[in-house]
């Protein structure tokens, strides 16, 4: 079952929709009854229905096997109010977080079970929302922006950027992008903050990749696994685009995701048991 939503978040309404689970999952002990919930944040200037209809099929598979599953659209993306080119980095971590808040106050999720899926720009946010906010448990990063800033111009052009710093304001693919938009993006670096969270890390990168390079899935491994605590686990697939575009390439790519979140799953029973 799904359920199209509005979250508040200030003055803006974010739109969203709920994917229930299939089939509650009965666990002992302290999840009993509760299920894991997944967040899909999109990427620059997407939304959460996602290209090919990514987040829409990645949704109803997961919600297939037992996860309650939220896809939202960003402020002044997708049917969301305001305009998405007057806001910047840390608002895109408030909105994710009134998200977590709006969805951990349902009472069947279990709030040791939450994981953050992100693609491009969305995967740094997932980023540094889980390197300050410890109700993240898990990262599913997909083709993870690793520089803001650079990357973004980079999918721009820069001469959309250099027109937004003297005008006040520049057009790409109709969104009004001003110069506050794309100063947010400097001073966050997800590479640096990515030893700031000590949960589990999946990272998903295509070797065709032409927005995002696929060396950033190998450094953010290297990172993660410099962790005190916390795996992390990198899948390449070959010759997948930034968007995982293919039929072929998305099955990999949802594949991969779901036997990986249900690995976490059966660790996290199997350490509730030990802990019985």
């Amino acid at each position: 079952m799904e359920r199209h939503i509005i979250i508040k978040h200030n003055q803006e309404e974010l739109t969203a929709n709920i994917h229930y689970p299939a089939t509650v999952m009965k666990k002992e002990g302290r999840g009993k009854e509760r299920v894991p919930l997944v967040i899909i944040c999109h990427g620059f200037v997407g939304n959460r229905i996602g290209v090919d209809r990514l987040f829409v099929k990645t949704a109803r598979e997961l919600a297939d096997e037992g996860y309650m599953v939220v896809r939202f659209d960003y402020i002044g993306c997708g049917e969301s109010t305001g305009n998405y080119g007057d806001e910047g980095m840390e608002s895109m971590i408030d909105q994710t977080r009134t998200v977590l808040d709006y969805t951990l106050a349902c009472a069947d999720v279990d709030p040791t079970r939450v994981t953050l899926i992100g693609h491009s720009l969305g995967g740094a946010v997932a980023i540094l929302t889980a390197g300050r906010d410890r109700r993240v448990k898990n990262l599913v990063l997909w083709a993870a922006v690793g520089y803001p800033f650079n990357d973004i111009v980079k999918i721009t052009g820069r001469e959309v950027y250099e027109t937004a710093v003297k005008k006040g304001g520049s057009d790409y693919l109709g969104y009004d992008l001003t110069p506050k938009f794309f100063e947010s993006l400097a001073p966050f670096q997800p590479f640096q903050q990515a030893g700031k969270f000590n949960g589990n890390v999946l990272v998903i990168h295509g070797t065709s990749d032409d927005s995002i390079p696929v060396d950033y899935a190998f450094l953010f491994q290297k990172i993660f696994w410099m962790r005190a605590e916390g795996r992390c686990d990198k899948e390449i697939i070959f010759q997948a685009n930034h968007t995982f575009s293919s039929g072929l390439h998305q099955e990999q790519l949802l594949h991969k995701t779901k036997h990986w979140l249900n690995e976490q799953e059966d660790i996290q029973q199997d350490w509730q048991n030990w802990m019985i």
